[in-house]
């Protein structure tokens, strides 16, 4: 049961700001849910649908406030959606032992971290279109992935969005937003159908996710950059890495 894991107050009181800071940047924060999971030792089993759970909250609020703003770009979000829908949903069927699944959260935190704190994936005036080939081929792997290890793909999605110069930061807010809605959806359905339930425990988390992901959306959409935030947010992870792949 979650709530009966050790020092489950600490974990409530970090989970609405992590909500917080993923929305202002248009992302659902399942790789900053499961990194605090990971560090509370919630087991893999529970980790992988709740974090995919809160996610479909929380990213479909951040989108909705960027698509108000008018940010969405539909042609970008489709050149990934059509191929990482499909294998969203493959990645979630499958069960992978604790260990390895361990092991490639810690990897894909890396991405989360360096985005955090700004290391690469910054805005350019130059804007490229993405080729059909270059989306579907994008698409297909982070969307396996995120079906796989219960994340929506924005952490990686948005850095390469940014890297190619595929459209600037708002627009990688919007399109990474609505693309972990769908894969989240997706990995879940797949998650369902191997014979996964979830606790009823979660949808006590969705809640105070939500507040988080309502401010942060509402403030990212406009403008809002704490990067004092982000810093501290680098350093949970950092920590939750370091025990994913040493403990």
């Amino acid at each position: 049961m979650i709530l009966d894991i050790d020092y489950i107050w600490p974990f409530l009181l970090l989970l609405p700001i992590v909500a917080f800071l993923y929305a202002s940047v248009g992302h659902g924060g399942a790789s900053g849910y499961l990194a605090l999971m990971a560090m509370f030792s919630f087991t893999p089993e529970t980790m992988k649908p709740t974090a995919l759970l809160l996610n479909l909250f929380v990213a479909g609020i951040a989108f909705l406030h960027y698509n108000k703003a008018g940010f969405f770009n539909k042609r970008l979000f489709w050149s990934f959606a059509i191929s990482s829908i499909p294998l969203a949903f493959v990645g979630g069927m499958i069960d992978i032992e604790a260990t390895i699944y361990k092991r490639i959260l810690a990897v894909l935190l890396i991405f989360t971290i360096l985005k955090m704190l700004n290391v690469f994936g910054k805005e350019s005036e130059k804007i490229n279109h993405v080729k059909l080939w270059q989306g579907l081929i994008v698409g297909a792997i982070i969307g396996f992935f995120s079906g796989l290890i219960g994340i929506g793909g924005g952490i990686i999605l948005t850095p390469i969005i940014l890297l190619l110069h595929w459209g600037n930061m708002k627009e990688a807010a919007a399109v990474s937003a609505l693309f972990i809605w769908v894969n989240s959806a997706a990995g879940l359905i797949g998650q369902f159908s191997s014979g996964v339930e979830i606790s009823s425990q979660s949808f006590i988390l969705v809640g105070i996710v939500l507040i988080g992901g309502f401010l942060g959306s509402y403030y990212g959409s406009k403008k809002f950059n704490n990067k004092i935030l982000r810093q501290l947010l680098a350093f949970v992870l950092i920590i939750a890495s370091i025990k994913l792949i040493f403990v």
